[in-house]
């Protein structure tokens, strides 16, 4: 592949995620969540056990600062708690709240919706052979947004 493709691939990729992002996080809004996609990010690596604030500063990207006035605004919101951690008297464990629960599903309901949108341009065949291709590619992630 020449670097001309390459970049164009790259961008197309990033395009792609940028999109899928956002009309994620626009169909959480729409379904009377007020969210913006970091949290969503959050979200991915809080579910299903919970997570430290260090382990979710970890996960983001971000200083243990950032992720703690992140899990500040997500508990204002009534998304998260803090409870003692079950293996650490030091810790505190950042859990979904049933609300936030409830705005997890209602982003898997939005990507559902988004990548129905795709099979109508590229068939739904085309779409899970692009999702096998992926997941070979970069099988375990990171989740994470791009600050």
């Amino acid at each position: 592949m020449q670097n001309s493709e390459a970049l164009a691939l790259t961008a197309a990729l990033l395009s792609a995620a940028a999109d899928l992002t956002q009309r994620i996080n626009d169909g959480v809004v729409a379904r009377g969540f007020e969210v913006r996609p970091a949290h969503g990010f959050a979200f991915t690596r809080l579910a299903p056990d919970g997570a430290t604030v260090t382990d979710l500063a970890g996960h983001l990207g971000v200083t243990k600062q950032g992720a703690s006035q992140l899990v500040d605004e997500l508990v204002r919101k009534g998304y998260v708690e803090r409870r003692p951690h079950p293996d650490d008297a030091r810790a505190r464990l950042v859990v979904l709240t049933e609300r936030g629960w409830a705005c997890t599903r209602a982003a898997e309901e939005a990507a559902a919706d988004a990548v129905r949108a795709w099979g109508d341009v590229l068939g739904e065949g085309e779409v899970r052979a692009l999702c096998d291709r992926l997941i070979r590619i970069a099988p375990y992630g990171p989740l994470r947004p791009t600050w």
